[in-house]
């Protein structure tokens, strides 16, 4: 077969949107705020919710139509956590059906080169873009984020760290020529060709409380550089990725290529050993997952055949020093305690305080009325059933409102409950799963209570004997059981300066003195390295060039040429 060069099959989506492209480009370059996809929903039509909840509706009570080999059945059973039953059917396909068509998909796709590769998935996000009301009550009703959250972080944000893994896997690819001589004398001249080259199918393992801006960096950064990719999501969240495989698959058919590039493993309600199963497999090189720790475990020590990329959460600490503004301090940690209850990887789980105090322009407050300041604000927060909801959402899953009782039931007997979490009614939704935070005291001798990340709506104050001691506490505890990120408040330099040291020991980002809106859980895309690969959070960081970079290689052909007037033997003089 004869070899297609990188730039011969542009395809004219490239062009379509190369403009949007260079300006990603940029962004990853300069790290400032830029948002590519508009963040209002009025942008997308004075309808657009209302049209979008409509094209919801149609999914429920029905069958989701996915045109995939393999299929054997068909399988779904989504509740939402706001009560509302979704019963929709997805095709179940064999793994061993959706390896053969991923492969048998994925070399005329390679041969096509990084331009039309890239058009490609620009115009899927494009699509994915225009449809973002319609996937935001799909993520409502299945992860449990209010409408607003579902639409801003798994629409136009979610998209927009898929188009960051574009522009970084634009980057990459491109950093050498398709085509190259090379020569050290009249007899050693080579003409040389370089391809990018997958390394096989990649396996995309959904996330249940942030499906898309999870997945949306995988499924780009690996489809780019070649890789066919198989989603598999929860059996609990399952309709916004199926949305996101039918839209890609529609786009790739228009495109004149094999829509098994990417395709729907979709299993039973307990489906851990068909993800194992496929986990395993020698043709799946490259897996991406974002969950909980077991599993992560689970994939490092058998899933050995794939490059890893993992996130798997940990500790996020807080450090409380002093402040310049003590009340936006409280109402910030409010907040980031309160979104998305909790269910964010990114969400402060231990907050260090020092037994000295804390520094404010009103005085010293000591660790016992912080956290009763803390409770009084978190109480006062929930007290206004219409914000909290907006902010709280659902609880994604009914395991973590067993771990929110089973963890006040630990603390009423080890610990201090200065806030115990109460159930709150939804003002829409009376069978909603919504809590109000737990918030505990713990001593710093009591490490194995917080030295653990408990998912969900629960956060830890811990007294120690001064800053020093809680650096420390923070570090040891970052390293050991990973992290994200690390919020330190404190108006002394020498402090911020020991924070900074602390920070990059452990491998997490450090955010100094935050209030307001500027949340801890809420990573900015073009601006943000989420995670660092550093630590046990983390097996990678989204996004970077190690991210794609290691999703592929460059392979290479050449040919010995010589002229015409080239005799049989040559020798060098």
């Amino acid at each position: 077969m004869q070899l297609i060069p990188e730039t011969a099959m542009a395809h004219s989506w490239f062009d379509n949107h190369r403009a949007l492209l260079d300006h990603a480009q940029a962004a990853i370059a300069c790290r400032t705020h830029w948002s590519p996809y508009a963040e209002n929903p009025r942008s997308y039509g004075e309808m657009a919710l209302e049209d979008g909840l409509a094209a919801f509706e149609a999914y429920r009570h029905a069958q989701f139509y996915l045109d995939q080999p393999g299929v054997d059945g068909r399988c779904g059973g989504e509740v939402s956590p706001y009560g509302l039953p979704l019963n929709v059917s997805y095709p179940r396909c064999s793994p061993e059906g959706l390896i053969a068509a991923a492969k048998v998909a994925m070399l005329p796709w390679v041969r096509a080169g990084i331009e039309t590769r890239t058009g490609v998935c620009l115009e899927v996000l494009a699509r994915l873009n225009a449809g973002s009301a319609e996937m935001a009550y799909a993520l409502m009703h299945t992860t449990g984020q209010s409408l607003g959250l579902a639409f801003l972080t798994g629409g136009p944000r979610a998209q927009a760290r898929g188009l960051e893994a574009l522009a970084w896997a634009y980057r990459m690819m491109t950093q050498i020529p398709a085509q190259a001589t090379w020569q050290r004398n009249i007899s050693q001249r080579l003409e040389k060709r370089y391809m990018v080259a997958p390394l096989g199918v990649s396996l995309v393992i959904g996330c249940a409380t942030q499906p898309t801006w999870h997945a949306y960096p995988a499924i780009f950064a690996s489809l780019s550089t070649g890789n066919p990719v198989i989603v598999k999501p929860l059996p609990t969240a399952v309709l916004p990725l199926a949305l996101t495989v039918a839209i890609t698959r529609q786009v790739l058919k228009e495109s004149g290529f094999d829509s098994n590039l990417i395709t729907l493993l979709v299993g039973d309600p307990d489906d851990t050993p068909v993800l194992r199963d496929i986990a395993r497999r020698p043709d799946i090189r490259l897996i991406d997952y974002a969950g909980a720790p077991d599993m992560g475990d689970w994939l490092r020590a058998n899933a050995r055949q794939a490059r890893l990329f993992l996130e798997t959460g940990g500790v996020n600490c807080v450090l409380v020093d002093s402040s310049y503004d003590y009340k936006a301090l409280l109402k910030n940690l409010v907040l980031s305690l309160c979104l998305d209850s909790g269910q964010l990887r990114t969400t402060p789980r231990v907050i260090f305080v020092s037994r000295e105090g804390i520094e404010t322009p009103d005085g010293l407050v000591d660790p016992e009325q912080f956290g009763r300041d803390l409770a009084m604000a978190l109480g006062k927060f929930v007290a206004e059933p219409a914000r909290a909801a907006e902010v709280l959402g659902a609880i994604q899953s009914p395991a973590t409102v067993a771990r929110i009782a089973a963890v006040s039931e630990l603390a009423e007997a080890t610990a201090e409950i200065l806030r115990p979490s109460a159930t709150l009614a939804h003002p829409q939704w009376p069978a909603a799963r919504m809590h109000t935070p737990l918030l505990l005291g713990a001593s710093a001798e009591q490490r194995e209570f917080f030295m653990e990340e408990r998912f969900g709506p629960i956060a830890i104050v811990v007294t120690t004997a001064n800053t020093a001691t809680s650096l420390a506490l923070a570090e040891s505890t970052m390293r050991d059981k990973g992290a994200l990120n690390f919020l330190v408040h404190a108006t002394r330099p020498h402090v911020q300066q020991f924070a900074e040291d602390v920070a990059l020991r452990a491998g997490v980002s450090l955010s100094l003195n935050l209030t307001g809106a500027a949340l801890i859980n809420q990573p900015a895309g073009f601006s943000d390295f989420h995670a660092s690969g550093a630590n046990p959070a983390a097996s990678c960081s989204m996004i970077d060039a190690a991210f794609v970079a290691n999703r592929f290689y460059f392979s290479q052909v050449q040919q010995h040429y010589l002229p015409p007037s080239s005799i049989d033997w040559l020798v060098d003089q």
